[in-house]
């Protein structure tokens, strides 16, 4: 068991090194997140969302390619990309499971609720050229 901890410390990755410390940092993005879900999706930056989405994209690549590669830094930007997207969906009218108020519905609820007010157009038939002509 001790081996197995020395091994670690002493890894490529381990705690004495950036490939460690670095990504470990980098979770306080994600804990920001996670507390502004209980914050109004009004208060939500779309700019500043975005580019953390972008930003984490960009850190997950660079994770993956990078010798030897950053697993710590890989899920980190993976969380990260997760709860920013759910922000940015909050922010653009998605469902936000943090709503107290009785107004927050679904997406696909408040499309169908507003399909539903509007009457359905009239089908119209199309004839399509040369379709007889085959069908003999």
């Amino acid at each position: 068991m001790a081996s197995a901890i020395r091994a670690f410390i002493n890894s490529p990755t381990g705690p004495k090194t950036t490939h460690f410390w670095g990504p470990i940092a980098n979770w306080g993005f994600v804990v920001a997140g996670l507390i502004d879900m209980k914050k109004p999706a009004e208060m939500v930056s779309a700019p500043m969302t975005s580019a953390l989405c972008i930003y984490s994209i960009l850190f997950m690549r660079f994770a993956w390619m990078v010798q030897p590669r950053n697993y710590i830094l890989l899920a980190c930007h993976s969380t990260n990309e997760v709860v920013q997207l759910y922000q940015l969906q909050r922010k653009f009218g998605g469902v936000d499971i943090y709503a107290t108020d009785s107004k927050a519905k679904p997406i696909g609820l408040a499309i169908a609720a507003d399909a539903a007010k509007s009457e359905p157009e009239p089908a119209v038939a199309v004839p399509v050229a040369g379709l007889a002509a085959k069908s003999k």
